[in-house]
C-alpha cells in the first residue's frame, strides 16, 4: 500500500521520486528527469493550448504523472496504443517508464498533436509514434498488444471504435475514477471485464480503476 505524501513539504522533483518510489515501480535512468521535463513542457504549452485542467505544478505530479505511472505493472506487451492522448496521458509517462515499449499516441485534434511531437522531439523518445486523426480511421499495419485510454469516453463507444486495432490476444485497459458500473453493463456482449485494477495514486486523494477488457 503506498504511504500518503505530505505534497506541501515537498519540491516536485521530490514529490515525484517519493511517489515512484511509493508505487514500488523502478524507472531506468533518466527517467525522472525526462518526466519533469515532460511536465514542464506541458506546463508551458498548456498556457496557449489548454491541455489540462490541472495547472499546478504539485497537482501535475499526482494527478497527471503519478496517475498514469500507477498502471505502468498492469501493462503486458510490447505495443500501446493512447487514444485520445491530448496532452500525452498516459502515453508519455508510459514512454517515458518503459522505452523498451513502442507506444502510439493519436488525437483529432492537430494543436494537441503538435505538442505531442515536440515532446517527442524535445525529450528524445525514439520509441513514441504520434498520429493525428480519428481513431476509427486509423489503419496502422499492425494491431496493439494494449489499447489504453485516460479521457476518451465511455466504455461502450471506446471498444466499439477500437476493437480493429487490437493485435491477437490484445485487451483494453481504461483509466476509470468511480468503478464504472453502467458503462460496463453497457458493454457489447463480445466483450467481458477480464479485471479491475483499484489503483492507489500517492497524493491523490480520489477513486481510480483501471479496468481490463478482452473480446469475450
Amino acid at each position: 500500500m503506498p504511504k500518503p505524501i505530505d505534497e506541501k513539504r515537498m519540491s516536485v522533483e521530490q514529490q515525484l521520486a517519493a511517489g515512484i518510489a511509493a508505487l514500488g515501480l523502478t524507472l531506468p535512468d533518466g527517467a525522472e528527469a525526462k518526466l519533469l521535463a515532460y511536465l514542464a513542457l506541458l506546463d508551458k504549452w498548456n498556457r496557449v493550448y489548454n491541455l489540462t485542467a490541472v495547472r499546478d505544478a504539485e497537482r501535475m505530479v499526482s494527478h497527471h504523472l503519478l496517475d498514469s505511472l500507477a498502471a505502468v505493472p498492469f501493462f503486458q506487451g510490447e505495443t500501446v496504443l493512447d487514444v485520445g492522448s491530448g496532452g500525452g496521458l498516459p502515453g508519455i509517462p508510459l514512454a517515458i517508464a518503459r522505452p523498451e515499449w513502442r507506444v502510439t499516441l493519436i488525437d483529432s485534434i492537430a494543436k494537441k498533436t503538435a505538442f505531442l511531437l515536440q515532446a517527442k522531439a524535445e525529450l528524445g523518445l525514439a520509441n513514441l509514434q504520434v498520429v493525428t486523426g480519428r481513431v476509427e480511421d486509423f489503419r496502422p499495419e499492425a494491431g496493439y498488444d494494449v489499447v489504453t485510454s485516460r479521457a476518451f469516453s465511455d466504455l461502450r463507444a471506446f471498444v466499439t471504435l477500437t476493437r480493429h486495432l487490437l493485435g491477437p490476444g490484445g485487451r483494453w485497459l481504461a483509466m476509470k475514477g468511480l468503478y464504472p458500473h453502467e458503462e460496463v453493463a453497457m458493454l457489447p456482449d463480445d466483450v467481458r471485464v477480464s479485471a479491475d485494477h483499484a489503483l492507489v495514486v500517492p497524493g491523490l486523494e480520489a477513486s481510480r480503476h483501471l479496468i481490463v477488457l478482452e473480446p469475450a
